[in-house]
């Protein structure tokens, strides 16, 4: 069956000792299968995926039949890399679009919020320089009190630094003001899956080019 999971830099697992992976590879599990501590894990979509990435390659990988699931992940005994691709650019981008958007909600007008948005983008286009990226950072870090963003985009930003640790900037803008954010918990899950619908939309763009490259 079909799953998503994101694997390090250097195509290594997040977790455990095993050597890198390669694109069309399988690997069959030896010993006992236990969710969160042995055999080979994947999630049902990228989104879910993003939870436990510890890099930026994203893999759309083939499972056999879960022998454990738990919501947003499961272990198999085997599984295969099909295709992967740094996703880096991507994660950022949507990390930006989420908290672009939960800016506009919030009616947030401070300049070093939304400054912090567009250097990751420039950055993102090769035309700001990491250390731009990093004042950008640290001037958004330092009015955290005077922002008022929405509380729909902290799950979003938690899962964008764990693979797109440079989007920080245009996360810092979306986290830390929940007060102003006045939703309900139904709000915060329709901005979850909107979220969820976006990197969808922004991941399977992205393999779509790869395919056809490939």
């Amino acid at each position: 069956m079909k799953a998503y999971k994101f694997l390090k830099d250097n195509m290594e697992s997040g977790s455990g000792n095993e050597p890198a992976w390669k694109v069309g590879e399988e690997r069959t599990f030896a010993g006992t299968i236990k969710l969160c501590e042995s055999g080979y894990h994947s999630s049902p979509s990228f989104y879910d995926a993003l939870q436990y990435a510890r890099g930026n390659i994203a893999c759309i990988v083939e499972v056999s039949k879960p022998v454990e699931k738990q919501g947003d992940k499961q272990v198999s005994k085997t599984l295969k890399i099909v295709t992967a691709y740094n996703a880096e650019k991507v994660l950022r981008n949507w990390a930006c679009d989420c908290a672009e958007r939960a800016l506009k909600k919030a009616k947030v007008t401070d300049e070093k919020s939304w400054n912090a948005i567009k250097v990751a983008r420039l950055y993102n286009a090769g035309e700001a320089t990491v250390n731009e990226l990093a004042a950008a950072r640290s001037a958004a870090e330092d009015a955290r009190a005077a922002w008022a963003a929405a509380w729909a985009a902290e799950a979003a930003a938690r899962a964008a630094w764990a693979a797109a640790e440079d989007a920080r900037a245009a996360w810092a803008a979306a986290e830390d003001a929940r007060a102003a954010w006045a939703a309900a918990w139904a709000a915060e899950a329709a901005e979850i899956k909107w979220q969820k619908r976006h990197l969808d939309k922004l991941m399977e763009e992205l393999f779509v080019e790869v395919l056809n490259e490939q």
